[in-house]
């Protein structure tokens, strides 16, 4: 069964250990039936079903207080259907696929085979440390490879929990998860694996990149970045306002899709904040106690988020809240909903992704100006429109860039098997979920067959007249 990787001091040599393992066992079965994909993805299935419970419970803990219903359906259930999913069409994605042959390659055939890569590795952040972590497994199984897994060290009983539960039900010839603080998860992206998916911050995915590099190792890196909600002059305000605080406000805000910022025609801004905090009114409440309001991390994040605030309270902002007593929210390190109005370029809410509940709304004049607003700044992982306007709607999601876009609602694109998940830019690169998770953890290997009876006889020496008059027609062919 898949063994720990625990104490710091052991952490590079027993992992180093698994996955030799991993990749000698990879080597052995190259080619993996459907059965075994079949049957890995059902225990995974099996996996989650089991250990639902603890899995809310140690998250919650991890986080201080999470809301076990926001890890139910943000977290357990995009898994559950992802699995559901891959095991549904995974003998239709594996199936070798006929390719059209040119012409002048006729009557040769091509087809396209989808292979295993071998090993591949999975960084998962603490934020949703369940679906961050096993939602790729997903993919990488479906497409026959053996999985090791690095949790956050931010979510430690999470890790061990998931630890846990993976030695019941995979060999240490599947899945291996590994544990420890940053130097493991330095030394685990040093690795060269076939393959390696990191999620979390753009900053630390530099590093990253940079490391399985120097292995030639392929990564999909799932960043970040301030993610845009633009609400139109035809937009239902309310209704934006209560779909935007939800998708802020989900997970206090600690979410790689959640709006960044609300672009709002001026005239209409003062009127959205106030629907906006009756919105968290009605959703959250204004006590910190309310169990369905998500804590902080940590401390360190707690801080960064008032640093936030204070920057932008001395730079000339003007902050807008509707919580008292911030000794209460302090105490259960959870963080007020804050508005941000009247903000500038120098301040630290503008050039830093917040990462928390924490919402600048700028005022625009026209449609232009907001598109301008988002094309000036890094492309992000995600954008939000709110509208009727089918022409509006139109010309912002033509004129702009962004991994995925949600039209009149937030955060839905990501639980989409049927479409890809990824960013692009400073938000990212690769994709995954459903088949074009399959595809990126696949080798699709291009397979020419040739005809016993081959047009390309006539180019082959001794050249002469025969070679003139073919090359000549393969030209007007081609």
């Amino acid at each position: 069964m898949a063994s720990p990787v625990g104490s710091e001091s052991g952490a590079g040599q027993c992992m180093v250990m698994a996955f030799r393992a991993l990749q000698a066992a990879s080597h052995r079965n190259i080619d993996v039936p459907l059965a075994i994909r079949k049957d890995r993805l059902k225990r995974l299935g099996a996996l989650l079903d089991r250990n639902r419970s603890n899995f809310e419970a140690v998250i919650s803990e991890d986080f201080g207080h999470r809301s076990k219903h926001e890890t139910r359906f943000a977290e357990a259930v995009i898994v559950e259907a992802a699995i559901k999913h891959a095991s549904r069409h995974v003998a239709q994605w594996m199936a070798p696929r006929r390719v059209t042959t040119d012409l002048h390659f006729l009557p040769g055939s091509n087809r396209l085979v989808a292979q295993p890569l071998g090993v591949v590795g999975i960084i998962a952040p603490w934020n949703f440390p369940l679906m961050l972590s096993l939602g790729p497994v997903v993919g990488a199984l479906a497409a026959g490879n053996l999985v090791m897994i690095k949790p956050s060290e931010l979510a430690p009983r999470f890790s061990a929990c998931l630890n846990n539960a993976v030695k019941e039900r995979f060999d240490a010839e599947e899945i291996v998860v590994v544990e420890g603080g940053p130097a493991v998860s330095e030394s685990f992206a040093a690795l060269p694996f076939d393959h390696l998916l990191f999620t979390g911050s753009t900053r630390v995915g530099k590093f990253v990149a940079a490391s399985a590099a120097k292995n030639l190792t392929p990564v999909t890196l799932e960043l970040g970045g301030k993610s845009p909600a633009i609400i139109d002059r035809s937009a239902d305000l309310a209704q934006a306002a209560r779909r935007i605080a939800f998708g802020k406000l989900l997970n206090a805000g600690q979410t790689c899709i959640a709006p960044d910022y609300v672009l709002c025609p001026a005239d209409l801004q003062e009127k959205f904040v106030e629907l906006l905090f009756a919105a968290v009114a009605t959703l959250y409440g204004s006590d910190p106690s309310n169990p369905d309001y998500t804590s902080i991390i940590d401390a360190a994040h707690y801080e960064r988020l008032q640093r936030i605030i204070d920057d932008a309270a001395v730079k000339g902002a003007r902050i807008e809240r509707r919580a008292d007593k911030p000794e209460e929210w302090d105490s259960v390190r959870k963080f007020p909903p804050s508005l941000i109005l009247a903000t500038n370029d120098d301040m630290l809410v503008r050039r830093e992704e917040i990462f928390g509940p924490i919402l600048p709304v700028i005022p625009y004049a026209h449609r232009e100006e907001a598109i301008a607003f988002v094309n000036a700044r890094e492309r992000p992982l995600a954008l939000y429109w709110f509208g009727t306007d089918r022409k509006a709607r139109r010309r912002v999601l033509q004129e702009t860039i962004a991994g995925g876009v949600t039209v009149n609602d937030c955060l839905m694109h990501i639980g989409q098997e049927r479409q890809p998940f990824g960013g692009v830019g400073a938000s990212g690169s690769g994709s995954y979920h459903g088949e074009w998770g399959f595809r990126t953890f696949s080798k699709e290997k291009p397979i020419f067959y040739q005809s016993r009876l081959s047009w390309i006889d006539l180019l082959l020496p001794p050249y002469g007249r025969a070679f003139d008059w073919f090359f000549r027609l393969l030209r007007w062919i081609i």
